[in-house]
């Protein structure tokens, strides 16, 4: 009942037996696939659940459609210190590769510029398992660095990707025996084209450059059978004919020959039976009953000129038809020649593609050192597309850019408008969290969004959209952001957002990256700015684990939170009022904001302008309510200090405290004052 619940409505379901999910059949089914003795040489010896879920995997494809899957040819642990780890919300939130609305665009379209199916896939997984490793890194940013500064490098390697076909998806149908003849064409032309690439990169002086030349096999071997056997022309379909060059096979030779020169093999069997008989007038027709014959007017039939090895067939009032075993053989090549040939076809094919099966490992190499250098040159036609620069990577904590700007937001942007970049600097003993405030549609969003895309993009090797950058390595990446429900779990928008929000502060790291967008926006504004101000509270606090936070808000009293921290800052995206008119400025600059223009973006999305001024009448009245309870406890609260300060005892100060609870209106109150009230005494205490 669980599963389908879980499953039914969302995915397909395929039901296996319980004997297949053991430990006993998975590792026997592994170790006959891979022919070894155990699995330490994969480094998956101890990890039992992992060789439970592969060997089911390689049990439902054997039990399905694919009958042979040898191109599987590898299996690893994907291990989590070696990638960025990230949650399916963050995946999601930041639009890596699918964008949330069906008119916007997600990263992965943005840096998508490869030549190749198979380098479009590897950019995927490159983008969902930023690495950890600085030297890997480092070497791919050098890479795109070198394939910047040589164009000659990088227009072969456009020319000879532009038609390079899917090598990996090629070489997986061999083991499956399912290429045809076209696709072993397309695999020749592909190991054509990797000569070329492989002495221009060996040229060069990159180690990773270098390296890819080193690993790529030219297969001569295989290049040399496929030119040696299959026409270039040769079919889709096997059962067509026409696949391999003449001078292969002989009996295949030959059987063309008579299928192409049938007439005049006939006409010589006529007149060689002219010249032995002297029967001038002898024809060669054909039937559907009898085949092929010779035919004898009744003239010189009486004239005894007929050989005793003719067969009469048939007589007719004008003459006679017979056979003879060399005009039958004749005959049963030319009627089986098609037949016979689209057989040996067959046959030579199936050979062939048993060939294959030791060049697989080659040729999946191959296909992943040139979806590798797919990537790279991609990273390297974006970078000088859009006016990207190489950011510096280093182990350090600190996260440094100057004039960052969001690569997908400005793709977007209308014809004649400009993304306005930002600065920002993040470190864990100075500025581990930036309380950032501003209106609606200011930009708080890009900005945190830009930020994390921006490392993210350092730590898969690509140029990134700044002027300047400096990034310390992050391991983890987490963000809270946007509002949704999950209404068939019975889960509404703020239960949603307390999920993610207590997954990333229960699994805090001392190099992530949090971005936290409007917490607490879900429930009432005193509980939301209690939550806020706990959160950001825990997450300065810490212990040894100061995540670098940008925590984007509409509750201004979190500004107070910079005067009691010394690793929170107030940051605020600027705008400008003029004529009653709002300007968003889009820039960050340091100091918290005290407005929301609410209101103003309800005008601009066209609201009714009765409601627009009721709103703008009940705002200034509140604001005068608020300032004037703020002043009655700025009151109290020197009042409260002078007292405290004048009494000895703890019991007295307790008796006081409750006497001043009972005085205190905390309905006039703010929720910032009311922290700060209680602090205070505790402070006492």
């Amino acid at each position: 009942m669980i599963f389908d619940q879980l499953f039914s409505e969302q995915y397909y379901a395929y039901a296996l037996e319980d004997w297949i999910l053991t430990s006993e059949y998975t590792t026997k089914k592994l170790l006959h696939h891979f022919q070894v003795s155990n699995l330490k040489g994969f480094g998956i010896e101890n990890q039992i659940f992992g060789q439970i879920a592969a060997g089911a995997i390689l049990h439902y494809l054997e039990s399905t459609e694919n009958h042979n899957p040898k191109h599987l040819s590898q299996i690893s642990r994907l291990i989590n210190e070696d990638f960025v780890w990230m949650d399916r919300f963050t995946i999601r939130n930041l639009e890596l590769v699918e964008p949330l609305h069906l008119e916007g665009k997600s990263l992965i379209q943005v840096l998508d510029e490869t030549f190749t199916a198979m380098g479009s896939r590897l950019l995927r997984k490159w983008i969902l398992m930023p690495l950890l490793d600085i030297k890997k890194i480092q070497q791919r940013l050098d890479a795109v660095s070198t394939i910047n500064s040589n164009q000659d490098l990088s227009d072969l390697i456009k020319e000879k990707l532009k038609s390079f076909g899917d090598l990996e998806r090629l070489v997986s149908k061999i083991p499956l025996r399912r290429i045809n003849p076209r696709e072993l064409i397309h695999i020749q032309n592909t190991l054509s084209r990797i000569n070329p690439i492989k002495t221009a990169l060996y040229h060069q002086t990159d180690p990773l450059l270098k390296g890819l030349a080193d690993r790529l096999d030219l297969c001569s071997d295989l290049y040399a059978k496929i030119e040696s056997q299959l026409l270039p022309e040769a079919p889709n379909a096997i059962n067509k004919g026409g696949i391999f060059k003449d001078g292969w096979n002989s009996e295949l030779d030959e059987l063309r020959y008579v299928l192409k020169n049938s007439k005049d093999l006939l006409l010589d069997i006529q007149k060689q039976e002219v010249i032995n008989t002297g029967i001038t007038n002898l024809k060669i027709g054909y039937n559907s009953v009898f085949g092929y014959f010779l035919e004898v007017t009744n003239k010189y039939k009486n004239q005894g000129l007929i050989p005793d090895h003719w067969v009469r067939k048939q007589t007719m009032s004008t003459g006679e038809r017979y056979v003879t075993d060399e005009l039958k053989k004749l005959e049963s090549k030319i009627l089986g020649a098609e037949e016979r040939i689209l057989t040996i076809e067959e046959e030579l094919f199936n050979q062939l593609v048993n060939d294959l099966q030791e060049y697989m490992l080659p040729l999946q190499q191959n296909a992943h050192v040139i979806a590798s250098l797919d990537c790279l040159l991609s990273f390297s036609i974006t970078a000088i597309k859009y006016n990207y620069n190489k950011p510096e990577i280093h182990d350090g904590f600190s996260i440094e850019i100057i004039e960052g700007r969001h690569p997908v937001i400005e793709r977007q942007l209308p014809e004649g408008e400009f993304y306005i970049p930002n600065d920002l600097y993040l470190d864990q003993d100075t500025q581990q969290i930036l309380m950032i405030t501003g209106p609606n549609m200011s930009g708080k969003s890009a900005i945190l969004r830009q930020t994390a895309v921006i490392c993210l993009m350092t730590q898969i090797g690509s140029f990134v959209p700044v002027s300047k950058a400096s990034i310390g390595l992050i391991d983890r990446l987490y963000t809270r952001v946007g509002a949704s429900d999950n209404i068939s779990s019975g889960e509404s928008t703020f239960m949603v957002e307390m999920n993610e929000t207590a997954s990333i502060l229960n699994n805090l790291s001392e190099r992530s990256l949090i971005l936290l967008d409007e917490i607490g926006r879900g429930t009432s504004t005193y509980d939301g700015i209690s939550i806020a101000w706990s959160i950001a509270e825990y997450i300065h606090q810490h212990q040894n684990k100061r995540a670098k936070t940008l925590f984007a808000t509409h509750y201004h009293e979190l500004n107070e939170l910079s005067t009691l921290y010394p690793r929170i800052k107030n940051f605020h995206v600027a705008t400008q009022e003029i004529n009653k008119k709002v300007i968003f400025l889009r820039k960050l600059i340091p100091g918290g904001s005290e407005h929301s223009f609410g209101i103003h973006v309800a005008k601009m999305a066209g609201m009714p302008e009765e409601i627009i001024r009721r709103a703008e009448m009940i705002l200034i009245e509140l604001e005068a309510q608020r300032s004037q309870s703020s002043s009655e406890a700025n009151i109290k609260s020197n009042l409260t200090t002078f007292e405290i300060k004048s009494t000895t005892s703890q019991s007295e100060q307790e008796h006081w405290i409750l006497d001043q609870l009972k005085h205190i209106d905390i309905q006039t109150m703010s929720p910032v004052e009311c922290l700060m009230k209680l602090l205070e005494w505790k402070a006492k205490l």
